[in-house]
């Protein structure tokens, strides 16, 4: 028996979007969530939004964090929280997103759906802590 007496741990997929091929900051989130208790699945590089979108909801995920650097942000994530969508698991799935996000594009990606965008020099212990207290309740 694992130590999670508090109930189910979180379910996180953290997946890399499109051509971006820098995932050293994937590789530190997967394993900062794994240290805080969470389940943590990794899609590895080149996904496409339906790559991503298959795999949260085939692993039934409470959380997905989208990781990109490449710019494509504004085209890459609406696809994946409208392929949430079309499967019914929007609601039920935090979409976060870290990476270099301008700040225009903000306020339009939380429109689409994302939960929050953290980029370069968030803490590590401000991301678990938004997931703690707003991962979706099983």
């Amino acid at each position: 028996m694992s130590s999670e007496q508090e109930g189910e741990s979180i379910r996180c997929l953290v997946a890399k979007v499109g051509l971006d091929g820098h995932d050293r900051g994937a590789h530190v989130i997967s394993r900062a969530f794994r240290d805080a208790g969470f389940e943590v699945i990794y899609s590895g590089l080149h996904k496409s939004p339906d790559d991503i979108v298959q795999a949260a909801v085939q692993e039934d995920v409470d959380v997905l964090g989208i990781s990109i650097l490449s710019g494509a942000h504004n085209t890459l994530v609406p696809k994946i929280i409208d392929g949430l969508e079309e499967y019914d698991a929007a609601d039920d799935t935090l979409v976060l997103v870290g990476g270099v996000i301008p700040e225009e594009d903000r306020e339009g990606l939380k429109e689409e759906g994302v939960a929050a965008i953290f980029g370069p020099g968030t803490s590590i212990e401000e991301t678990i802590e938004f997931v703690r207290e707003n991962a979706p309740e099983r």
